[in-house]
C-alpha cells in the first residue's frame, strides 16, 4: 500500500511593494497601469500597478535619504510585527520600481545643487547604479511623506489564476509628479496607460485589457472616488486593511471571497464592493453581475 503523501508547504511570500500613481484628468480621477510582459513569470501580460520586490539595499537606505525616520514609517502601516528597516525599505521599493518601470520619480531636493531629472535618475539604473548612489548624484531624498498606505494584500496559499509565486505586497496612493511623462521600460512591462478607474474595468469586462483580482477590487475602489485628494484623505483617514483572499470550489466554479464574506475565516469586512469574485470562462466577477463593483 502506498504511503499518502504530504502537500507541500506553502510559499513563504515574499515582501514587495506597489504604487497606485494618481493623476486629475479633465475627465476626472486616473490611475496609472502597466503591462507586464507576456514573458513574465508571475501574471504575464497583465496590467498591474507599478510594483515589485523588496530588495536587501532598501532596507539599508541611509537616513538621509529619507524625508522621516524610519520608526515614523513603521507606525504608519499597521503591522505590530514589522521593524523599521523594513517598514522605510518598502517605501523605498515603491518609490524605485515606479522609477524603474514607468519612469516616474518621486523625490525631493535634499541639496542646493538637487536636480529632479526623472530621465537622468533611470537611465542611471539601468547602468547599474544603486538607488541610494542615484538619489546621492542628484542630491535627491524620497518624499515618503506623499506616499500613504493602501492596503496589503498576501496572495492565496494555494496556486491562483496567472500566479505562480506568493507575495505579501503593502500599496501605496500617491499623486503622480507634475511634469514628468510616464512610459514602461520595455523590458519588464510593454504598455502604459493612464485610465479612469471604471474605464479600465469595462476594458477588463470586455476582455481588451487582463487583470487580477487585487487591481480589479482596488479599482473598484478608485471608482468610488471624484478626485486624487479624494483617495488620499481617505487612505490617511484609517489604517491599511490586511486582505488574504480564500478560495473554495462551487459547482466546479473557482470562487474568491474576502474579508466580510460568509465563507472568510475574517468577519471584518475589509474593502468597499462585492466580498466575493467567481472566475467564470476566463474573468473574475462578482456574484450579483458587474455594477456590484461599484455598489
Amino acid at each position: 500500500m502506498q504511503a499518502p503523501t504530504t502537500p507541500p508547504l506553502a510559499e513563504t511570500p515574499r515582501p514587495a511593494a506597489s504604487m497606485v500613481l494618481l493623476r486629475q484628468a479633465p475627465t476626472g480621477l486616473e490611475v496609472l497601469l502597466l503591462r507586464r510582459t507576456a514573458q513574465a513569470a508571475n501574471m504575464p501580460g497583465l496590467y498591474v500597478f507599478p510594483g515589485g520586490k523588496l530588495d536587501d539595499a532598501d532596507q539599508t537606505l541611509a537616513e538621509s535619504l529619507l524625508d522621516q525616520p524610519p520608526e515614523n514609517l513603521r507606525e504608519g502601516l499597521n503591522e505590530p510585527g514589522i521593524d523599521a528597516a523594513t517598514a522605510a525599505g518598502l517605501y523605498v521599493a515603491a518609490v524605485r520600481e515606479a522609477l524603474e518601470e514607468c519612469g516616474l520619480l518621486l523625490a525631493e531636493a535634499a541639496g542646493d545643487l538637487a536636480r529632479l531629472d526623472a530621465p537622468q535618475a533611470r537611465e542611471l539604473l539601468r547602468v547599474g547604479q544603486s538607488f541610494a548612489d542615484v538619489l546621492s548624484t542628484l542630491q535627491l531624498r524620497v518624499p515618503t511623506r506623499r506616499l500613504v498606505p493602501w492596503s496589503r494584500w498576501i496572495t492565496p496559499r494555494a496556486p491562483t489564476i496567472n500566479t505562480t509565486r506568493r507575495f505579501d505586497t503593502r500599496f501605496f496612493v500617491a499623486e503622480a509628479p507634475q511634469g514628468q511623462t510616464a512610459a514602461h521600460d520595455d523590458e519588464e512591462t510593454t504598455d502604459s496607460v493612464w485610465i479612469a478607474p471604471r474605464t479600465a474595468l469595462e476594458q477588463y469586462r470586455d476582455r481588451l485589457i487582463d487583470l487580477a483580482p487585487p487591481q480589479i477590487m482596488g479599482l473598484a475602489h478608485l471608482a468610488r472616488h471624484k478626485d486624487v485628494q479624494s483617495v488620499l484623505q481617505e487612505a490617511r483617514s484609517k489604517r491599511p486593511p490586511l486582505i488574504e483572499p480564500e478560495h473554495y470550489h462551487r459547482d466546479g466554479t473557482r470562487v474568491l471571497c474576502y474579508p466580510g464574506d460568509a465563507k472568510h475565516s475574517v468577519s471584518a469586512r475589509a474593502l468597499p464592493g462585492p466580498t466575493r469574485l467567481l472566475h467564470v470562462e476566463g474573468r473574475f466577477t462578482p456574484e450579483e453581475g458587474f455594477e456590484a463593483l461599484f455598489a
